[in-house]
């Protein structure tokens, strides 16, 4: 991992063959000696439970050592540095759900409902994630599993591969984006020791006045609750993205049978 305090690693920044190896478990084992004291699923866990704790910059050889109560040297037997390890802790928390309930009801909207309340729950769970640059994944099983889960559920969209993929991302993207400003109020909580409601309240004195003078009629008429916690805007922006979904899956169909009315007609 090559990142200063807070900033952005990224994924496939170790050796990546080597990473596939360990993610397939396709490598060479030895075939005599005694049993290793340690397993590389211990390894992960303990560095996915450090980044979960204190950040992802928290994560280093010489820690993950400590928690498993062994020398730093140890860990090298088993994964060749951090850049790997990255790779591999990224694919051990995106494990799909093995309960078929948990993407829907069985249409293609609810299964991408499910994955954007899924996703956004998985982020909240490890925000370190959102320090990670994962433009270009590695994809171990973690990763197929889960879009072949979805994309099974999708399919009946009558979309083009493309737009299948085109349509998961969307969806990834817009949480990914929710899940940073929520991620974001959190940290600025933390850093300030100031609640939402008190930094708010910090302003309305001067923004009442400002209200008042007449430079802002539209914000001044909207009403006082537009700025509460009470409106859910993920939920909101989610369903209206699914609505556009739903709107050009069926036009598309209206257009195939268009078509093949046409030619069952020639």
């Amino acid at each position: 991992m090559t990142s200063g305090k807070g900033g952005t690693e990224t994924s496939g920044s170790g050796d990546i063959v080597r990473t596939m190896e360990l993610l397939w478990d396709t490598g060479r084992r030895p075939s005599r000696g005694p049993k290793p004291a340690l397993t590389l699923d211990r390894i992960v866990e303990a560095a996915v439970q450090v980044a979960d704790a204190d950040g992802l910059d928290a994560v280093s050889m010489r820690r993950i050592a400590t928690e498993l109560g062994t020398g730093a040297m140890s860990l090298y037997r088993y994964v060749p540095g951090k850049g790997e390890l990255l790779d591999l802790m990224l694919d051990r928390v995106q494990r799909p759900s093995e309960n078929p309930a948990d993407l829907g009801d069985g249409s293609w909207r609810s299964a991408l409902e499910a994955m954007g309340r899924a996703t956004l729950a998985l982020y909240r769970r490890h925000p370190w994630l959102l320090q990670v640059n994962q433009s270009r994944p590695i994809l171990g099983p973690s990763a197929l599993d889960g879009m072949e889960k979805i994309l099974a559920r999708i399919k009946p969209m009558g979309l083009t591969d493309p737009e299948l993929v085109s349509a998961v991302i969307m969806i990834d993207g817009y949480v990914v984006g929710a899940a940073r400003t929520q991620l974001y109020q959190r940290e600025a909580e933390r850093r300030t020791g100031l609640t939402d409601t008190e930094f708010w309240q910090a302003q309305a004195p001067t923004l009442e006045k400002i209200m008042t003078s007449g430079r802002y009629p539209l914000l001044a008429t909207l009403d006082e609750d537009t700025w509460g916690p009470d409106f859910d805007h993920f939920e909101f922006g989610l369903q209206r993205i699914l609505d556009g979904l739903e709107v050009f899956v069926n036009e598309r169909r209206a257009n195939e049978q268009e078509g093949n009315g046409q030619k069952g007609n020639e």
